[in-house]
């Protein structure tokens, strides 16, 4: 009896496989990682490595070559040399607050843009928390437009919440861009400023500003000299700390679809003196919902979607897993075999 399966049905069924096999080596990478270094083809021809607190996780001559990266992408923009704030230190403290993400041509390696966020330890009601700063953004101007917005300015937040549990995480942004400014403002939950007239400051955010500007200036390149508007919660001569070659004009600065975002920026920021403005965030499940449905294209879901669920099962079942396993120390557990306690 022939099958019911043609040939274009058996080239389906072994894509399938191959994705799934694909899939699955990136689940065992997580897996047997504390920090996130894996690789996701996130569009046709481009792959796109997110590492974790790589001055942490990778040794030297592996970080080097990941900075050289960031320096190709970042000489093709501004001149050579001209970032010298955050991880263009290249100190390895710095790197290792950071959580880097490089698309790059599948058939070349040539890098072709990054996202660099930085960790940074801030103060709410007394207690610690984490605040990922959504940082620094560069593309290739010869490969701009080809879609990199979703995977530059929402994936790797996006894992860092699947792997915290699906807890949600503060989030800011320091920009002066509107196209920026609007996309972080529709994308995070609970953000401020923006101009909706539901957007409300409140405490938290307040608190989790004045430690920003407090303790963590030179994650963003913004000098001590720079004021900062607790009101409108804008940054005034922020392009100060090492930053200034990224300062640009209202009309230069790259605008958002929805009118409203552009006219906030124009009216709020003195762009000739180079103003910023922080923007403080959540990133909860209305919001990683809002980021699936809106920005990632649907070819890119569930190679997206398969490394969020590990992650996210990284945090929950490997402690079990951990803690039931009688042959090896967990924390100040210590392996029943072998001891005389």
């Amino acid at each position: 009896m022939m099958s019911s399966l043609g040939k274009p049905g058996l080239v389906g069924v072994r894509t399938a496989i191959a994705r799934v096999r694909s899939y699955a080596a990136i689940w065992l990478r997580a897996f047997g990682r504390s920090d996130i270094d894996l690789s996701l083809r996130t569009h046709p021809g481009l792959v796109t490595r997110i590492v974790e607190r790589p001055g942490r996780s990778l040794p030297q001559a592996e970080l080097d070559a990941l900075l050289l990266q960031l320096r190709i992408v970042a000489g093709k923009t501004l001149p050579a040399g001209s970032l010298t704030y955050g991880i263009f230190s290249g100190e390895r403290e710095r790197l290792a607050r950071a959580v880097v993400t490089v698309v790059s041509d599948e058939a070349t390696g040539d890098p072709i843009a990054f996202n660099a966020l930085s960790v940074m330890d801030v103060e709410l009601d007394g207690a610690p928390v984490e605040v990922i700063h959504l940082g620094l953004v560069m593309i290739d101007p010869d490969v701009q437009g080809r879609g990199l917005s979703w995977v530059l300015y929402g994936l790797t937040s996006l894992l860092l919440f699947s792997r915290g549990g699906l807890r949600q995480r503060w989030i800011s942004n320091v920009t002066q861009v509107p196209a920026v400014f609007g996309m972080v403002s529709e994308t995070f939950s609970d953000v401020f400023p923006r101009p909706q007239l539901a957007a409300r400051c409140s405490f938290a955010h307040l608190q989790l500003a004045r430690g920003i500007m407090r303790q963590h200036r030179a994650a963003f390149g913004v000098g001590a000299d720079a004021g900062f508007d607790e009101q409108r919660f804008v940054i005034t001569d922020a392009y100060t700390g090492g930053s200034d070659a990224l300062k640009k004009s209202f009309d230069v600065a790259p605008k958002h679809r929805d009118e409203q975002y552009n006219a906030f920026c124009a009216r709020e920021l003195d762009y000739e003196r180079g103003d910023d403005v922080l923007q403080i965030g959540r990133i909860d499940l209305a919001g990683a919902r809002r980021y699936l449905q809106r920005e990632v294209p649907s070819g890119s879901l569930p190679a997206l979607l398969a490394t969020a669920a590990v992650l996210t099962l990284q945090r929950w079942v490997l402690p079990v897993l951990h803690w039931l396993d009688d042959t090896r120390p967990f924390g100040t557990l210590r392996p029943r075999a072998g001891s005389d306690r």
